[in-house]
């Protein structure tokens, strides 16, 4: 190789790091300011933040999304839509700047990614076949009855939850989004699909032959039972935007508005005034 072809290969080598360096560096809030436009993830799940039929992005994460944005002067949102399991490495890629999917703040999680205080609160459920056959009312049964089996998302928290209740991972059925959890339940080919409360109703709504299950008892993990808090989620570094989106959520929580696009979603009073009782730095260092 000449000395013509090693200097070429190294400038195109050196170029590739840079793309790649670049590709993986957040949008700062200056620079989201001077393009008038951020680009914001959802997972396309209800009712926390998804895409219409009509392409308009809704649910409780986008709406309170959207107030925030026109308090910090950017015009445009350039709505993303992902599966769940890649919001967080899109985010590491720089394929968006922000999630607005409700996402638990788990201290897992927050060593990959930055998030905003809370917004939501949020309790578990269970989608199940309709008429309950196999009288399923809590994430615990699975454990106690091996025959059973029971869905969950890809990158859910509910993953973590069922292993801590001991239930075995051939009891699992992983699937891509919820979109796939009425027709695995109502086939069979699980027992039954866990999420949060508010999935499993909209999910309850949209199909046949599954409904919620009722008399549900909430998974106690760690002698606690289990609620999650969710927020805005960032890429690590991105400090500027992450505390901006803060100062503004603080704000807009102090008025009607937000309690109404909550409660509008179908959360509860008590979910949202439950969105109050942790930090994001609590919930980061729970154990």
């Amino acid at each position: 190789m000449n000395i013509l072809s090693k200097t070429a290969m190294l400038a195109v080598s050196t170029l590739a790091l840079v793309a790649v360096a670049g590709a993986a560096s957040a949008a700062s809030l200056e620079k989201i300011r001077e393009a008038g436009t951020i680009r914001i993830a959802v997972a396309n799940e209800i009712p926390y933040g998804y895409v219409d039929p009509k392409g308009e992005a809704m649910g409780a994460g986008p709406d309170v999304a959207k107030a925030l944005m026109k308090d910090l002067g950017i015009e445009k949102i350039e709505w993303v839509t992902t599966n769940f399991s890649s919001l967080i490495p899109g985010l590491k890629a720089d394929r968006f700047d922000m999630v607005a999917a409700e996402m638990a703040i788990r201290p897992d999680r927050c060593g990959q990614v930055l998030f905003s205080e809370p917004n939501t609160s949020y309790g578990e459920g269970l989608l199940v076949a309709e008429g309950n056959p196999k009288d399923i009312h809590a994430y615990a049964d699975f454990a106690a009855k091996p025959e059973l089996k029971v869905a969950i998302m890809a990158g859910a928290d509910q993953l973590e939850m069922m292993q801590k209740l001991g239930v075995s991972e051939g009891n699992l059925v992983t699937i891509a989004s919820n979109a796939d959890a009425i027709s695995t339940v109502s086939t069979g080919r699980a027992d039954a699909y866990a999420a949060t409360g508010l999935t499993v109703s909209g999910l309850a709504k949209q199909g046949k032959g599954v409904e919620v299950a009722g008399k549900f008892t909430d998974p106690v993990i760690d002698g606690e039972a289990v609620r999650s808090w969710g927020g805005f989620t960032f890429a690590m570094g991105n400090e500027e935007l992450r505390d901006a989106v803060n100062d503004s959520l603080a704000k807009f929580k102090k008025t009607p508005e937000w309690s109404k696009v909550l409660t509008g979603y179908g959360f509860t009073q008590a979910d949202v005034d439950g969105s109050g009782m942790h930090t994001t730095a609590e919930l980061c260092a729970a154990k």
